[in-house]
């Protein structure tokens, strides 16, 4: 299975403080819109996204379609056939896909110990 990029997704509080510390690690801002309240911010190939105010908990985040530079893939394995895998062996979802049967589409698992994990394809 081909999961994409992947970066965690992290739920904070002050994300001007949160991008001054993580550009102190040596993160640069990738993408996002700090008036948004979000960054994507990279430092060589990890991604962490910024997110304040949007959900509760961190998120394992990966992106069917996208190296980590967010360059579309050749191959890969639409978010849809992922799910359709990861239901013939009894995950259980928080989310589910009910999109149509190309383009961007996202859904949320949970692991064992409650951790969301977030299938997001933007292609």
């Amino acid at each position: 299975m081909k999961l994409g990029a992947f970066s965690i997704s992290l739920a904070v509080k002050d994300i001007k403080a949160s991008k001054v510390f993580y550009e102190t690690l040596g993160f640069k801002v990738f993408a996002g819109d700090l008036d948004k309240n979000y960054l994507i911010m990279k430092n060589e190939s990890t991604l962490i996204g910024l997110f304040q105010g949007m959900f509760e908990n961190n998120i394992l985040t990966f992106n069917p379609g996208w190296d980590q530079d967010a360059n579309t893939l050749e191959n890969f394995d639409d978010v849809r056939v992922i799910q359709e895998h990861l239901k013939a062996k009894d995950i259980t979802f928080a989310s589910e896909i009910d999109a149509p049967e190309s383009g961007p589409a996202s859904f949320v698992i949970l692991d064992p110990d409650g951790n969301a994990i977030l299938v997001d394809q933007h292609i």
